[in-house]
């Protein structure tokens, strides 16, 4: 149970005798080992007065107190469990940093790693004094140590202050920030924005002009796959099998040859590698060239982990996670035409390298492409319980299935949304049972879950043409993971599907 704690020393040394006691013969009882105080982590390494820290270690039950450098003491913390503690950094740490300490009523342990002390400073903004901005647009930051702003405070449509909170921003990092100005509810008119702090600065931005978006329409990230895991290379463990190179220089070492002007596009400007982790709590992530020599975003020993540059890493909400690479002006970036790129590290698979543009999808009509993945051509009618519509992977083809499909477009239906169009042929009635072909694992849950005009009839999307849609997204389902060897199934009763397909 998380508790929190304002120690009083000799109250609870009385009370700690008591509970050592029974904590050892709880730790005999079950044969295991008390390995006693100690730091093992903690993170942001780099920390401004009032910023949220996290120490992981053992022995913490029994913590009265943490010191931080330049002797900051903290009696006011909580316990998360025997190895976790959370606790607000102090004012007054010393500018020159130094170590943790956490203390017991009888003893001590210091921490392995330096805590630095952050400051933020704003260098520029996106937008320049007196210049428009409108609402749904994106601004970004730009300086140092910007991880510590907090907040930052606009105007509501009522020209009241408004805060958009740091779990509301577009990104987060050490040297850039992007908001998105509210879509509606701004204040049309005006005015100086101000960027708050942990560590309580106040930094006002330029003086823009603010204009509410439009009523109809909205942002929308649009995402182009440079190159996609089929599934043939896993977990990275300090290997090289994740190497890229451009046309203009293949030689065969790597896993994917990138058009060369993709690849130009790589080493100029903003993209992204989407990956899973593997070990829990743990992956190291290591940007080089294929020489393992110049590294990105620092020297060759700044590898992305759990405790260093942690924010950068950007969860996904769907078990993957996302990292935002510049390469801009790098050394990496000089060095990659002849020397390749390459992610190794530890712990992690990447899954897939693409752009991510915001592009605004207006009013009347506009709607995202669509690709195709298959095309009922006529010659398959309405399902009755049948097997007709059984789709299988190129790797598995076995003569069953209506349709083939190509591997790299199979591994893209596991892993992400597909949606299938179909026409209901029964009025008022239909049952989609979205199954292996082997009539086992069933999306999206057990075997008697189908979707009907009384259950989850809210992934039923009408598209008023007298046709409807689903989004399927079998991504980690049991039906994934069985699909390759038992293939795809859509059966049920009451409807014809029309066709298979992407959305971009």
């Amino acid at each position: 149970m998380k508790h929190i704690i304002n120690y009083l020393g000799a109250l609870f040394a009385v009370v700690l005798i008591g509970s050592t006691f029974t904590a050892c013969s709880d730790d005999d009882a079950n044969g295991s080992a008390n390995v006693g105080l100690g730091i093992k982590t903690f993170f942001p390494t780099k920390v401004v007065a009032n910023q949220p820290m996290t120490i992981n270690g053992s022995g913490f039950d029994a913590v009265t107190e943490i010191e931080f450098p330049g002797g900051q003491k903290v009696t006011y913390f909580e316990i998360v469990s025997n190895d976790m503690i959370k606790v607000n950094a102090p004012s007054g740490i010393a500018a020159d940093g130094g170590k943790l300490v956490v203390r017991t009523a009888d003893n001590q342990a210091e921490s392995k790693q330096q805590l630095t002390l952050g400051h933020t400073k704003v260098s520029g903004f996106s937008k320049q004094e007196g210049e428009s901005a409108t609402g749904g647009e994106l601004i970004t930051v730009y300086g140092t140590d910007l991880e510590f702003i907090n907040s930052i405070e606009l105007l509501d449509a009522d020209g009241a202050p408004q805060l958009i909170d740091h779990k509301d921003f577009y990104r987060k990092g050490t040297s850039n920030l992007v908001f998105r100005v509210p879509q509606r509810n701004i204040f049309k008119g005006s005015f100086v924005g101000i960027l708050h702090t942990y560590d309580g600065q106040d930094i006002p931005m330029p003086e823009l002009n603010y204009e509410p978006g439009a009523e109809e329409g909205h942002w929308e990230t649009v995402i182009t796959p440079i190159w996609e895991n089929n599934g043939s290379l896993g977990t990275i463990n300090w290997s090289s099998d994740y190497r890229f190179a451009p046309e203009s220089n293949s030689t065969g070492e790597e896993c994917y040859t990138v058009p060369q002007d993709i690849w130009d596009k790589m080493k100029t400007g903003k993209f992204y590698i989407q990956f899973k982790i593997d070990t829990p709590d743990w992956y190291q992530v290591r940007i080089t060239t294929g020489w393992w020599g110049a590294q990105w975003p620092a020297g060759k020993e700044q590898d992305i982990t759990p405790s260093f540059m942690t924010e950068m890493v950007v969860d996904n909400g769907d078990g993957t996670y996302s990292i935002e690479l510049n390469l801009d002006g790098s050394d990496l970036a000089a060095d990659m035409d002849a020397q390749h790129l390459l992610f190794t590290g530890s712990g992690y698979t990447p899954l897939e390298l693409y752009f991510a543009e915001e592009v605004w999808i207006g009013g009347g009509g506009e709607s995202a492409k669509e690709v195709a993945i298959w095309e009922n051509d006529g010659s398959l009618g309405s399902i009755s319980w049948s097997s007709d519509y059984r789709f299988a992977p190129e790797s598995n083809s076995t003569g069953e299935e209506c349709y083939t499909v190509p591997q790299d477009i199979w591994e893209k239906m596991k892993t992400g949304p597909f949606y299938i169009q179909f026409k209901i042929d029964t009025p008022d009635w239909y049952q989609v049972r979205i199954t292996t072909g082997w009539w086992g694992a069933q999306w999206p849950a057990g075997k008697e879950q189908d979707i009907t005009p009384s259950f989850m009839t809210d992934m039923v999307v009408d598209n008023g043409d007298g046709t409807y849609y689903i989004e399927v997204n079998l991504n980690g389902s049991d039906l994934a993971n069985s699909m390759d060897t038992e293939h795809l199934l859509f059966t049920g009763s009451g409807y014809t599907p029309l066709k298979l397909y992407f959305k971009e």
